[in-house]
C-alpha cells in the first residue's frame, strides 16, 4: 500500500543536520547525523601502518638496514688484521727510540758501568779473580753488551707499558685498572730480581769460585764468560722474582687458589729446588740453595698474595 505525504510536511535538508532514518526507526527517536555518525564509527587512519608494513618486508630496504647495522656495529668489533700491525708497528718504534736514547745515554757513562757495576763485584769478592781478554774484539763487545744491557734494565717499564698500551683496548674497564697497577707490580718485581741477583746471588758465588779448588790453579777467567755469567744471573733473578706477579695473574683470572698451593706446598718446593738447580749458571750447590731459598719465600709471598685476591670467597681460602 502508498503512504500518503503530507504536503505540509517541511522537507529536511542535509545542511538541517537531520537525515533520513534507513532503518525505519519509530517516531519520537532521535538519529545522529550522518556525518557524526561517520565520524564517531571511522577506523584510524592505516595508511602509516601500511607504510611501515610495506618498509618492513621491502627487501631492499631491509638490506639497507643490515647494512647500517653492520656499520654500526663495525667499530665495536675492535681492529682489523692491517690495523693490528700498524699498532704493533706503532709500539715497536716508540720502544726502539726509547731503548736507543737510553742505550745512548748509557754509552756516555760506559766507562763507568764497565769498571764499577761490571767488574766491581769481582772486586769486592776476591782479589784470586782476574778477568783476561782472549780475541782482539772482545773489549768492544764488552762495551757493546753492557751498554746495551744497561739500557734494556732501565727501559723495562717503558717496554712494559707499550706491550700493556697494545693490549688494553681488547679488555674491560677493571681489566685496565688491574692492568695499571700490573705495570708497577712487574716492574717493581723485575728490579727486586736485578738487585738481588746483583748484591747477594753474585757476590757470594764469586766468592764460592775464589776458595773452591787448589791454590796451585789461577783463577784467570775469560771476560766473554764473565759477562755472560753476570747478565745470566742478573736476568734470571729478575724473571724468578716474577713468581708474585705469575701468581697475582692466575689468581685472578681463577687458575690458582690459596687452598690449591698450600695443598701442594711440598711438591713445590721440590719442583723449586729443581728448577733453581737448573737455572743456575754454576753446577754447585750453594748456589743452587742461594737462588732457591729466595724462590720458597716468593711462594709463600704467593699464597699470601692468592689469598689476598680470592679474600671474598673463604671456600678457596
Amino acid at each position: 500500500m502508498t503512504e500518503e505525504i503530507d504536503p505540509t510536511a517541511t522537507p529536511q535538508h542535509p545542511e538541517s543536520g537531520a537525515s533520513s532514518n534507513p532503518d525505519n526507526a519509530p517516531e519520537g527517536t532521535s538519529v545522529p547525523p550522518i556525518a557524526d555518525e561517520m565520524t564517531a564509527h571511522a577506523p584510524l587512519p592505516e595508511e602509516p601502518e601500511a607504510a611501515t608494513t610495506e618498509k618492513s618486508y621491502d627487501p631492499d630496504e631491509q638490506e639497507e638496514g643490515e647494512d647500517d647495522t653492520a656499520t654500526a656495529s663495525e667499530p665495536e668489533s675492535g681492529m682489523n688484521f692491517m690495523e693490528h700491525l700498524e699498532e704493533i708497528r706503532s709500539r715497536l718504534i716508540k720502544s726502539g727510540l726509547f731503548l736507543l736514547v737510553t742505550t745512548v745515554l748509557c754509552a756516555v757513562y760506559a766507562d763507568f758501568l764497565v769498571n764499577e757495576i761490571l767488574i766491581g763485584p769481582l772486586k769486592r769478592s776476591s782479589q784470586s779473580l782476574v778477568l783476561q781478554n782472549l780475541v782482539p774484539y772482545g773489549q768492544v763487545s764488552l762495551y757493546f753488551q753492557v751498554v746495551f744491557f744497561a739500557a734494556f734494565i732501565i727501559s723495562f717499564p717503558f717496554l712494559a707499558w707499550q706491550i700493556w698500551q697494545f693490549v688494553a683496548p681488547g679488555l674491560h674497564e677493571h681489566e685496565r685498572k688491574a692492568g695499571r697497577f700490573s705495570i708497577l707490580f712487574i716492574s717493581l718485581c723485575f728490579f727486586s730480581g736485578i738487585a738481588f741477583g746483583y748484591l747477594v746471588f753474585l757476590p757470594v758465588s764469586l766468592q764460592f769460585f775464589a776458595g773452591f779448588g787448589s791454590s796451585l790453579i789461577k783463577n784467570n777467567i775469560s771476560v766473554q764468560d764473565y759477562v755472560s755469567f753476570f747478565i745470566g744471573t742478573l736476568l734470571t733473578a729478575g724473571l724468578v722474582f716474577e713468581l708474585p706477579f705469575i701468581s697475582y695473574i692466575l689468581s685472578k683470572i681463577g687458575l690458582l687458589t690459596p687452598a690449591f698451593m698450600r695443598f701442594y706446598r711440598k711438591h713445590a718446593i721440590v719442583g723449586l729446588l729443581i728448577v733453581a738447580a737448573v737455572v743456575t749458571p754454576s753446577t754447585d750447590v750453594v748456589t743452587q740453595l742461594i737462588i732457591g731459598a729466595p724462590m720458597i719465600l716468593l711462594y709463600e709471598l704467593s699464597i699470601l698474595i692468592s689469598a689476598r685476591v680470592n679474600r671474598k670467597n673463604p671456600a678457596l681460602q
